[in-house]
């Protein structure tokens, strides 16, 4: 029952919720997490689980971003996947519907560690090797980045996403 050489002893089997589509009041008064074609199922496991952790309720995929039930994105939930709602969409025509500010994930943005980033909004991440894509891009209303000491040319998208859902928490929490 698993692809794995040596699997867990726990066997589980839960339904495949549907959640109602996404309206503009579930998305007010929080953050929500954009992932513009993220392909690596670890990542998107990892980022479903922080999600969770920081009480990110909803995550919208572009079409091409890794199946949320993938068997490697399921075991990297570690059981977030039945709290978190994944909508998969197409972003370009979605993402303009809503009235909300539009954090893009960039490298040469304003520090989140000083930028005003609000008490709600969509916070985009792109694909691990690619960034965001141009039609994605120009919806965003302001580039953010974490600032770079070292010399590493790039975060993986799974730290980058936890270090954006830490900081928009903590600034939360102050406010």
């Amino acid at each position: 029952m698993s692809s794995l050489t040596t699997p867990q002893e726990v066997l589980a089997v839960i339904h495949m919720p549907e959640w109602p589509p996404l309206t503009q009041s579930n998305l007010i008064n929080r953050f929500t997490l954009v992932l513009d074609g993220v392909q690596d199922p670890g990542n998107l496991g990892t980022i479903i689980r922080t999600a969770d952790w920081f009480g990110i309720q909803h995550i919208i995929c572009s079409e091409d971003t890794v199946d949320a039930y993938n068997p490697k994105v399921v075991q990297a939930t570690m059981g977030s996947l039945s709290r978190v709602k994944l909508h998969y969409t197409n972003l370009a025509t979605l993402l303009p519907q809503f009235n909300l500010p539009v954090l893009g994930a960039m490298l040469n943005g304003d520090n989140i560690y000083t930028a005003n980033l609000g008490t709600q909004g969509l916070i985009i991440m792109g694909n691990e090797g690619n960034g965001l894509r141009p039609e994605i891009e120009k919806l965003i209303t302001q580039s953010i980045t974490i600032p770079r000491i070292g010399e590493a040319e790039s975060l993986n998208v799974a730290i980058a996403t936890a270090l954006f859902c830490s900081e928009v928490s903590r600034k939360a929490l102050v406010l």
